[in-house]
């Protein structure tokens, strides 16, 4: 009989267990980038809650959103399809769930004054951060236009420091994303993009990832996050509700709308019909399976990690899907 009363009280003890852990919200690492600033119209409009479920979202710089997701802190970090494979390759895998959307022209390489075509960069320095999308995107502007890495000096700088290594003369045109490229802009009066994301589109994705084992327990918890990032997806493409998109936006970032108003048009927000054809397991940049081939091979010519990846595994198209199909 004792040993009954204890094994009851064992199983109590952990199913009791098993429900704060349910209970639990899901912490997601986000940063100061329009499709993922995003968010905030969710949080604010408390559609997490309506749709019945608990997130903590986590307020954070770029990199140290992602180091906070190696290190186990959140659950799941808002991060480029590049910098996932990065981030798995030399520490922990993660799985895609939602593409927010793709770079649009945020992305910029910023050439000082009187450099006005990529081609002027030849024989020069550029700052930028080496094994990020910046390089990547770098790469990609001078083999579109006919030149090669060895064409440029690259200066190792990080991405926050790339207005003032511009500024000081240190460099003659850095790489960078919103919104260290606009401050770039303007501290340097005579400052212009030589070659930004929109002249390669799909180069840089921006997805939400989830670690594979809070995916795989609370499955039904992510599906509802993405039925919500869908419900901000609509509210942000109805134009009655672009001033108050743009409110909630910029005040997340202490600007206001009226200057955030270019970083949110350098930034393509997908649809959720945009974001299947985004989906689909084909070769380019107009699929998230073909961007992330492309970038793995520039992460092992770089030697950012040893080896190729098998980048399938670390995207999942499956809860968009589901959800496109229960709107049917």
């Amino acid at each position: 009989m004792k040993i009954r009363n204890h094994f009851a009280r064992a199983v109590m003890a952990l199913t009791a267990t098993l429900a704060t852990v349910q209970a639990e919200p899901l912490k997601i690492a986000y940063s100061d980038w329009p499709g993922w600033v995003a968010w905030e119209i969710g949080i604010q409009k408390g559609w997490f809650k309506e749709a019945g479920v608990e997130v903590e979202f986590a307020w954070m710089d770029y990199v140290e959103s992602m180091d906070a997701y190696v290190a186990g802190k959140v659950d799941a970090v808002s991060m480029t399809n590049g910098d996932a494979l990065v981030t798995g390759g030399t520490g922990k895998p993660s799985v895609g769930i939602i593409i927010n959307d793709f770079s649009n022209g945020n992305d910029m390489i910023v050439a000082a004054p009187g450099i006005e075509k990529i081609e002027d960069l030849k024989g020069k320095k550029v700052g930028v951060e080496e094994g990020f999308v910046c390089h990547l995107l770098l790469l990609k502007g001078l083999e579109m236009n006919g030149m090669k890495a060895e064409d440029v000096t690259v200066v190792n700088t990080p991405t926050n420091e790339t207005p003032q290594v511009l500024e000081a003369k240190a460099v003659d045109a850095i790489g960078a994303w919103q919104p260290n490229s606009g401050q770039a802009l303007k501290a340097v009066p005579g400052s212009k993009p030589v070659f930004t994301s929109a002249d390669a589109p799909g180069i840089i994705y921006d997805l939400l990832y989830v670690s594979p084992e809070s995916l795989e327990a609370r499955r039904d918890d992510w599906a509802k996050v993405v039925s919500v990032w869908y419900k901000i997806v609509d509210f942000i493409k109805d134009e009655e509700n672009i001033d108050e998109a743009l409110g909630i936006l910029s005040a997340r970032v202490n600007l206001k709308p009226e200057e955030y108003e270019p970083f949110f048009k350098g930034t393509y927000i997908l649809s959720l019909d945009e974001a299947l054809e985004k989906w689909k397991d084909v070769e380019g940049l107009g699929s998230v399976y073909g961007s992330s081939k492309v970038v793995d091979e520039f992460n092992v010519k770089f030697e950012v990690y040893d080896k190729p990846l098998d980048t399938k595994k670390y995207l999942d198209p499956s809860l968009t899907k589901e959800y496109a199909e229960s709107k049917k």
